[in-house]
């Protein structure tokens, strides 16, 4: 994989655009079925049972069916590299605005790339301390380390022997490693589902009413005071009790954040390294039928053996507080037989290697590409290029593992980059597709703005980080309309080749005049509403795919049977109105 990756820079970065989509799409699933992120979700379920599966449209989880149904195949109609890249085929290569708008979305790229890293870093420290325990390892090493930090030294090692790999081979390598990790966990996610119901059998959950339906009212509804009191107190500071309230936040900010298209991270650079705009489409799809019933037979599995043998665990972390992102390592720990234990543990710190070499390489890509060869060194050698993604990717893995000492908790890094980084993101990144007259100006000062105001924002406001959402929204947005206005309008020859290129649907009416004037045989996108009709069929599927690993470890047939009906009816409509019309 390095000879490969050391052909030239778009092998490296990108593997040549000449990977299969199933195989990049296995890559993309792998890189999600993130270690940290899978300890967050089985502390969700444990808690608030069926009802978490909604709790991640925090990122959003439906953006998939977005770029699945339009905007995968819209982006990679650009054969851009990168998201900044990709910003020359809108606003064109010249001008103030133009260079400003390619820094933000750069700053962004790498503020959003370091905290994943962080975000994964102090995941897998506190997996890793499960089963290597300090008392075994101190001895060996010649200084002491405060028991807060800990995971920390974990986190260092392991990410050492992930940055090994990652900045040789490129993303040939990262690619190839995914699917190998795949593999493994499937394996390991099936494992734990089936010794989880072996456990079950004969025993009863002791849980609240309302835990294992996925519906709910204005409030949760889940009393756990007089099961677990504890359990009652993380969902009061988790700050989800008015359900309706959370609910109809995440989905307004979901639906803006899915039509802002992929954030410029590791998502983005599989959608941009596929063969065709097709495929683009095919690979995004691919991704939530084979990452969700995988992932989510983990997630109940361990869930129910946590439920089960609730007492003979500890959660508490180091200072004595409930910590329930320790349930899954715990869980492993105590119930898995000798084999699969190995099985699992060698499964999910592939995981983690897995989001932390896209992660890694999609920062990789920012600077070498759009800082180094673009406004340093646009003459350098292949040599030199591979040369400068090795130093800058140490680099980039020192800065992560810096921000990984400063971070609190998993769930503390979430709740920033879903609730506050990307609340600055979406409204210029909205527009981009589908307002003609938005230029460079407006995405700037929208990005700057929403990005500003998010890295403000914790230091005068509490509570959720997603409640400050709309208020960052219109901050940007404000930013946007007012920065593209105080500018004239981008280039029209710009403007008519992105519009006849990317074919994208929205308020392009001046634009479509134009280009009509010129060649009135060209055809405008009129598929908003079948993209739409499509993009709610594939909600209801995604959802069907999460709950179906649920029903089926749980015993729930009559609901497992419903529910592979529904799966069964849309998967069909969708196999008329989305597959069988893909095009380039």
């Amino acid at each position: 994989m390095k000879n490969k990756a050391k052909k030239n820079k778009d092998s490296y970065l990108m593997g040549g655009k000449s990977l299969p989509w199933y195989m990049l799409g296995l890559s993309d699933a792998s890189d999600m079925f993130d270690i940290s992120g899978t300890m967050w979700m089985v502390s969700l379920c444990f808690v608030y049972g069926l009802k978490s599966i909604w709790i991640p449209w925090l990122w959003p989880s439906f953006n998939q069916v977005f770029m699945m149904m339009f905007l995968s195949k819209w982006l990679r109609r650009s054969n851009a590299n990168t998201g900044a890249e990709w910003l020359t085929t809108r606003f064109g290569s010249e001008g103030k605005g133009v260079h400003a708008s390619q820094i933000i979305v750069i700053a962004f790229a790498l503020i959003s790339c370091f905290g994943f890293l962080a975000y994964g870093f102090v995941g897998l420290g506190k997996f890793v301390e499960i089963f290597i325990p300090w008392e075994v390892v101190q001895p060996y090493v010649p200084f002491d380390i405060p028991a807060q930090y800990i995971p920390h030294f974990y986190g260092v090692v392991f990410t050492i022997i992930a940055t090994f790999y990652s900045v040789l081979g490129g993303m040939h390598s990262i690619v190839l490693g995914d699917v190998i990790k795949y593999g493994i966990m499937t394996l390991a996610c099936l494992a734990i589902a089936f010794i989880a119901m072996d456990h079950l059998q004969g025993q009863t959950l002791h849980l609240p009413q309302g835990w294992r339906t996925p519906f709910f009212g204005w409030e949760l509804g889940l009393d756990w005071k007089s099961i677990l009191p504890e359990v009652h107190q993380k969902i009061e500071s988790d700050g989800y009790g008015i359900f309706g309230i959370f609910f109809s936040m995440m989905l307004l900010k979901g639906v803006f954040a899915s039509l802002a298209g992929p954030a410029p991270n590791y998502d983005m650079q599989k959608i941009l390294s596929t063969r065709s705009p097709k495929e683009a489409s095919k690979m995004t799809g691919f991704v939530s039928i084979i990452l969700l019933p995988i992932r989510y037979s983990m997630i109940i599995g361990l869930t129910v053996l946590a439920l089960l043998y609730y007492a003979q665990l500890n959660v508490k972390d180091a200072s004595g507080n409930y910590d329930f992102e320790l349930l899954l390592p715990g869980t492993i720990n105590a119930f898995m037989p000798a084999g699969i234990l190995g099985l699992v543990i060698t499964g999910l710190m592939g995981a983690f290697m897995g989001t932390f070499s896209g992660t890694l390489n999609a920062a990789q890509a920012y600077i070498v590409n759009d800082i180094y060869l673009k406004h340093i060194n646009s003459q350098a050698s292949t040599k030199k290029t591979i040369q400068m993604n090795y130093l800058v990717g140490l680099v980039v893995v020192i800065i992560g593992i810096v921000l990984g000492f400063m971070a609190k908790s998993v769930n503390d890094i979430l709740q920033w980059i879903v609730g506050g980084l990307y609340g600055g993101y979406v409204a210029a990144n909205c527009l981009k597709w589908y307002w003609w007259r938005f230029n460079a100006n407006g995405f700037f000062w929208g990005m700057a703005a929403g990005i500003f105001a998010a890295l403000l924002m914790p230091y005068f406001t509490t509570g959720l980080p997603l409640y400050w959402w709309p208020l960052l929204f219109v901050i940007s947005l404000t930013a946007s309309i007012l920065g593209t206005l105080a500018a004239p309008p981008t280039d029209a020859r710009v403007l008519k080749k992105f519009y006849t290129t990317v074919k994208p649907w929205g308020f392009w009416q001046p634009v479509l005049e134009a280009v009509k004037a010129e060649n009135p045989a060209f055809e405008a996108n009129k598929n908003f509403k079948k993209d739409a009709f499509n993009v709610v069929l594939g909600i209801i599927s995604q959802l069907c795919l999460t709950l179906l690993p649920m029903y089926w470890v749980l015993g729930m047939h009559q609901a497992l049977v419903i529910d592979v009906g529904i799966m069964l009816v849309v998967s069909f409509i969708l196999k008329r109105t989305w597959w069988d019309k893909l095009e380039d």
